[in-house]
């Protein structure tokens, strides 16, 4: 199969892709931070309600945006583990070339615009 992409383009989603995994990671370590449950003295105030029902919120709260980031951050990997492959670009569905708009747009996708709305439907 004839390569879909310049090498040219390639080098330069792999490039973007690696700062957005950087970004990401750090992004994930902040969030951390701010988990109220990780505050040493969490587990031993014994604070109101009220406070222990902000704490539990922001609790749950930076877990589901760390959850998103992870999500995100397993989806960059498989790309550039395709791009290692010599795979980037094609669909993992259907096999066709992935538009180069698409991939400009969001370089970690795997799938083409119209197998991706089949497996969102």
């Amino acid at each position: 199969m004839a390569k879909a992409f310049s090498q040219e383009f390639i080098n330069l989603q792999k490039k973007r892709l690696e700062e957005d995994l950087k970004d990401l990671l750090a992004k994930i370590e902040e969030l951390k931070k701010e988990d109220p449950f990780l505050d040493p003295d969490h587990a031993s105030d014994n604070a109101a309600v009220d406070t222990d029902v902000r704490e539990q919120v922001g609790h749950e709260t930076v877990e589901a945006q760390i959850k998103d980031l992870n999500y995100r951050v397993s989806e960059i990997k498989a790309a550039l583990l395709r791009i290692n492959k010599g795979k980037y670009g094609i669909c993992l569905k259907c096999a066709k070339p992935i538009p180069k708009a698409r991939l400009e747009v969001i370089p970690e996708s795997a799938y083409c615009i119209d197998c991706e709305k089949k497996l969102r439907s």
